[in-house]
């Protein structure tokens, strides 16, 4: 499933996921509807996720050292972006445009790729890397400005959407 147009679908489907999990938990009042629409995009995220784990922990000689220093490099990217938003109580939605741009010019070098069989490479992940640190400051500022004191399902949605792209693209 990770290769050529499998992996074109397997994406497509979990966008579809992505984009129906932020709208109920947007929309919906009801808080088991929006725990509900959380637990599916964190389904969605295991589904995306289990092939890269997968292939770290057992086809690399390092695998488990790949791991855990993925892990360790993105929470304390996470934590140091946090901090900035915290600390300087500046509001990131600026970001919103350059961030929607990125992403979409991102969606289109991963069809490309696919389509027409060519590495995405080192800088991809770079850029890609970039992009969600840009969406952690984004989403940490709507967390303080935007969302009120009860809609903490939808906020930690889009501040775990914005980390686990992150994790993706160190590891």
């Amino acid at each position: 499933m990770t290769e050529g147009f499998k992996w074109l679908i397997m994406l497509g489907g979990f966008m579809f996921i992505t984009n129906y999990a932020e709208g109920v938990a947007l929309r919906s009042a009801d808080k088991s509807k929006q725990y509900l629409a959380f637990g599916l995009y964190i389904l969605a995220e295991a589904f995306i996720f289990i092939p890269l784990i997968y292939i770290a922990a057992f086809h690399l000689d390092s695998g488990p050292e790949i791991l855990q220093q993925a892990a360790i490099v993105t929470l304390a990217l996470f934590s140091g972006l946090t901090a900035v938003v915290f600390v300087t109580k500046k509001d990131f939605s600026f970001l919103k445009t350059g961030l929607t741009i990125g992403f979409f010019i991102a969606i289109g070098l991963i069809v490309a790729g696919t389509l027409f069989g060519f590495n995405l490479g080192l800088w991809f992940s770079v850029g890609m890397c970039l992009l969600a640190g840009g969406s952690i400051l984004y989403q940490t500022s709507n967390l303080m400005n935007k969302y009120a004191t009860d809609e903490y399902i939808p906020a930690s949605l889009g501040l775990f959407a914005s980390l686990m792209l992150l994790f993706w693209y160190v590891l």
